[in-house]
């Protein structure tokens, strides 16, 4: 969990970084791409983790079952 949250504050300060070369993205309508790409991405991290962390779940609870 600590490396996923290093990982994804690494990411969102290069995000940050990268701030002053959005204007040209920006006036050539492309940054809603990018934006909606983005956000594409995250969802599906996000989704996958779930479905991982259920997994696990099922897992650990059959474990100590026995």
């Amino acid at each position: 969990m600590k490396t996923l949250l290093a990982v994804l504050m690494l990411l969102l300060s290069n995000l940050a970084m990268a701030a002053g070369a959005d204007t040209s993205m920006h006036e050539q309508g492309k940054i809603k791409v990018v934006i909606g790409v983005v956000a594409i991405i995250f969802i599906g991290i996000v989704v996958y983790l779930f479905m991982l962390d259920r997994k696990i779940s099922k897992i650990e609870k059959d474990i100590n079952e026995k």
